[in-house]
C-alpha cells in the first residue's frame, strides 16, 4: 500500500493539532473579539473590531509586567482590563472572567452591587469600538493579559449601553 505525501501531511497536521494546548488555541485576535462581541450581543451593543495599534499598545505594556506579574494599570490613552493567573490563562478565559461580573452590574442604578463590575462594563461599553489585547507569560510562570479599548469607557454617570 502506497502512502501519498498528502496523506502524510494530513496525518502530521492532525497529530500537531491534538498536541497544541487548548489555551494556545484561544489567544488569537478573533478569540478575543468573539468573547467580547458575544457579551456585547447579549445587551444589543454593536461588535468591536480589532485594531493593530491598540494591540501593539497592549503588547508593549504586558511585556513590562512580566517581571512580577502584578496587575497595575498603564494609565495610558485607552480603556484597559487586566487579568492574571499563577499558571496559564487563555485570552478567552480572561474575557470570560470580566464578563462574569455581569450579575454585579445594576443597570437601573448604573452601579456595581455586591462587588466589582467595571471590567464587565468596559467590555460592553457602547462607544468602545476598537479592541487590542495581548498575553505574556511572567517569569514566575504566571500569565498577564491586557485588553485595551478605544475610545475608553467607564465614564462616571454614563451607562455603558
Amino acid at each position: 500500500m502506497e502512502i501519498s505525501k498528502n496523506s502524510l501531511a494530513i496525518a502530521f497536521l492532525i497529530s500537531l493539532a491534538t498536541t497544541i494546548p487548548l489555551s494556545l488555541a484561544q489567544n488569537s485576535p478573533q478569540d478575543y473579539l468573539n468573547a467580547h462581541n458575544n457579551a456585547r450581543a447579549q445587551v444589543r451593543v454593536g461588535n468591536m473590531i480589532w485594531d493593530n495599534n491598540v494591540a501593539a499598545y497592549a503588547r508593549n505594556y504586558v511585556q513590562r509586567l512580566t517581571g512580577d506579574c502584578r496587575l497595575v494599570h498603564s494609565g495610558g490613552p485607552y480603556g484597559e482590563n487586566l487579568a492574571g493567573s499563577s499558571g496559564d490563562l487563555s485570552g478567552s478565559a480572561a474575557v470570560n472572567l470580566w464578563v462574569a461580573e455581569k450579575p454585579k452590574y445594576n443597570y437601573n442604578s448604573n452601579s456595581c452591587v455586591g462587588g466589582e463590575c467595571r471590567h464587565y462594563t468596559q467590555v460592553v461599553w457602547r462607544n468602545s469600538v476598537r479592541l487590542g489585547c495581548a498575553k505574556a507569560r511572567c517569569r514566575n510562570g504566571g500569565t498577564v493579559i491586557s485588553c485595551n479599548y478605544d475610545p475608553r469607557g467607564n465614564y462616571v454617570n454614563q451607562r455603558p449601553y
